[in-house]
């Protein structure tokens, strides 16, 4: 199973129109999972050749709620992060291939949480963090919203 999910016009991660973005598609791998693969161009550098923290922050704090998302796909789930516990274990490298795993672990009314990684070549471990989810209210992101955002699976690009 790997299902491409749905992105937005202008989200700063998984950005479609916007140049400043990160440009990273997700994808549905099974009941729960999303990965992405991605190569961190230059310029989202702190120190020469590491990854900024917080770019490696945002990438895994949109993957974790990604993966409650899908779990009734005429109904997405959207999430706002409550809480993020995030540990690096390694400098994160630009310009090498990257893969993020984002887990569902459990969801109890309106809060879930998930884990995610990434991880660098040779899968090693880079960073991991657990979130604490909370849905934002269905009213605020009507079909609507969703239209004007841009929500929707865009094709790969050629």
């Amino acid at each position: 199973m790997s299902n491409r999910q749905a992105s937005s016009k202008h989200c700063f991660v998984c950005v479609v129109e916007n140049p400043h973005g990160l440009h990273l598609v997700f994808h549905q791998t099974g009941p729960g999972e999303v990965t992405a693969d991605y190569v961190a161009p230059d310029h989202f550098q702190g120190y020469p050749g590491i990854v900024h923290g917080c770019i490696v922050a945002a990438m895994l704090d949109e993957i974790s709620g990604r993966a409650f998302m899908d779990d009734d796909p005429g109904k997405p789930r959207f999430m706002f992060t409550a809480r993020l516990e995030l540990r690096y274990r390694r400098n994160v490298p630009v310009s090498q291939p990257l893969r993020l795993v984002g887990r569902a672990i459990k969801s109890k009314g309106r809060t879930a949480t998930a884990t995610w990684q990434i991880f660098g070549p040779d899968v090693v471990l880079l960073a991991e963090a657990e979130a604490l989810l909370v849905d934002i209210p269905g009213e605020a992101l009507d079909s609507e919203v969703l239209e004007n955002l841009g929500w929707k699976v865009y094709p790969d690009e050629k």
